[in-house]
């Protein structure tokens, strides 16, 4: 009986139906592979660029469409680095430790100081623990007071409103910080006249480690309103900062001041008068501001110059003889609390009580603005300090 071959393959044909299996196993794992690398491919653009339909944010982007709306960031420039270290490296400066702290007392003037006998009265007795600077922008001043004498600085015209009133800041400053003793530095101008005694103006500023300058966020157009946004990325809205012009820095403060040049450029090319029809002026705006984003726990919020802003002009109220009484001068003494208003339409009261190595003092040292008109009475006054006014 004859077998039947042709119902059993041949070992020939066991190996080349194997190897054809092989071929087609080969090539459906090489399209798989190729199919799941572009799907992962496809998959990975979708997740770094989420498509805009709402449907596939929602699918593919686990933020949905909301990191469409985010920005790049801003990459800080080398002179920016540069300045923020500086700047934290005179902060982690331990300040001089001087035998002798004295205060600097810092007259910004445009030319004589008609309150030289008042200011000649508050020195007197107390030699070695002061110092007196005088930039007179217009004229040279004529002086009554031998505390006056030879201080008067090289000193370059100054206009209102302008970066030049920053450049006198800062003049006074530099000559000031040659006295190593000088650990206050107060910024005066010819209007100004004391409060308060020696000794206690001494204790005050001498005996704490604050600068005592405003820092005001106004949203108002006096405000933020002055805001240029060329000062970007340097100087963002929300850092910018009001202040009045007159304060009393420590000495690491000082330092800072004029140390920078990076955030003051930008003060002087876009915080000016008519600058993007706004007016901005540069020493209302450049020391807040600079402190705000630097050191914001190192400043008081107040500052211990009184003014006068109730008339809500461009100048404040101006103090005239009939003007000048006892009580006007101990009520300001007495305030215990700074206020400032907003520039908003509906101006809003922002009060900073005034805590003094966390104790609540009276805010003010100094007064201004007097006319020279009031010599006669303040003198009167400070001579007779618990009598009434003639």
């Amino acid at each position: 009986m004859k077998k039947v071959s042709a119902m059993r393959p041949s070992i020939g044909d066991t190996v080349s139906g194997s190897r054809q299996r092989l071929r087609m196993m080969r090539r459906i794992s090489t399209w798989t592979i190729v199919l799941v690398s572009l799907a992962g491919i496809f998959l990975l653009g979708v997740y770094i660029h989420p498509p805009r339909n709402s449907i596939a944010c929602s699918v593919f982007s686990s933020g949905g469409c909301a990191v469409l709306e985010q920005h790049p960031s801003q990459e800080l420039i080398h002179d920016q680095i540069a300045a923020q270290v500086v700047l934290k490296e005179i902060l982690k400066i331990p300040p001089i430790q001087s035998k002798n702290p004295k205060i600097a007392f810092m007259f910004l003037a445009s030319g004589s100081l008609p309150f030289e006998e008042i200011w000649d009265n508050f020195f007197r007795g107390h030699e070695g623990r002061f110092s007196v600077y005088v930039h007179s922008s217009n004229e040279k001043p004529v002086h009554v007071s031998p505390y006056f004498e030879g201080r008067d600085i090289r000193s370059e015209k100054v206009v209102w409103g302008k970066i030049s009133m920053v450049d006198a800041e800062k003049r006074l400053l530099a000559n000031a910080l040659l006295d190593p003793d000088n650990q206050q530095f107060v910024l005066l101008s010819e209007s100004c006249i004391p409060l308060h005694g020696f000794q206690y103006v001494y204790h005050y500023l001498i005996y704490t480690n604050v600068s005592f300058i405003d820092c005001i966020l106004d949203p108002g157009p006096n405000g933020v309103g002055r805001y240029s946004e060329r000062m970007f990325p340097e100087v963002k809205i929300d850092d910018f900062r009001k202040a009045s012009q007159w304060f009393s820095l420590k000495r690491q403060h000082a330092v800072m001041v004029i140390s920078d040049s990076f955030y003051y450029r930008k003060f002087s090319l876009y915080c000016r008068p008519n600058m993007d029809g706004q007016y901005c002026f540069s020493d209302e705006h450049y020391f807040a501001t600079l402190f705000h984003m630097t050191d914001p726990a190192g400043i008081s919020n107040w500052s211990v110059t009184h003014v006068d802003w109730s008339e809500e002009n461009w100048h404040p109220k101006t103090y005239m003889a009939p003007d000048v009484t006892y009580e006007l001068l101990k009520n300001i003494a007495s305030l215990d609390e700074s206020i400032k208003f907003t520039s908003e339409e509906k101006k809003r009261a922002m009060v900073t009580p005034c805590l003094w190595n966390g104790k609540k003092r009276p805010c003010f040292l100094f007064a201004r603005k007097f006319h020279p008109e009031t010599l006669g009475k303040l003198m009167y006054i400070f001579s007779n300090p618990t009598s009434s006014t003639p």
